[in-house]
């Protein structure tokens, strides 16, 4: 079995945040999900649980950060074009998220863009040509492009 992934997100309002996840193609597993939680399936290996704060403390007794002030992870996914970032980004803003907290990076061989879902929690989607990154460094010495 492939090791998966589980990431936990403190969210404050449920059904708005699945409603959110289903909007930039997550599905909701109903098997791991019940009043406090959700659990969204990004792939077969990347799975995101949506807690309530109530269910999140149980875990934890630490403070639950506002996300919408600071950043303790970047959470980042890759997509299979340049085409597919915009698209997933442009999902997310329809949804109510916040497109491009972070600037666009555009590296030629690479490129990235980020949105923020509801409660601030900042994903980076990235694309990259794996023939550049396979012929080395000299393949994509050109200055990055910012913006």
């Amino acid at each position: 079995m492939s090791q998966l992934i589980f990431i936990n997100l403190p969210v404050a309002d449920l059904p708005r945040s699945i409603a959110f996840y289903e909007a930039v193609g997550a599905t909701r597993n109903p098997m791991f999900s019940d009043d406090a939680a959700a659990c969204m399936v990004v792939s077969d290996v990347i799975h995101v649980m949506l807690l309530t704060h109530d269910k999140w403390r149980t875990f934890t007794d630490r403070q639950i950060p506002d996300a919408h002030a600071s950043a303790q992870v970047l959470l980042c996914l890759s997509k299979d074009s340049r085409d597919a970032v915009n698209a997933v980004v442009d999902q997310a803003g329809g949804a109510g998220g916040q497109i491009d907290p972070n600037p666009t990076q555009d590296y030629g061989f690479m490129y990235g863009r980020s949105y923020a879902d509801l409660d601030g929690h900042i994903w980076e989607v990235m694309w990259m040509d794996a023939a550049a990154v396979a012929a080395g460094p000299e393949a994509f010495a050109a200055e990055a492009v910012v913006s």
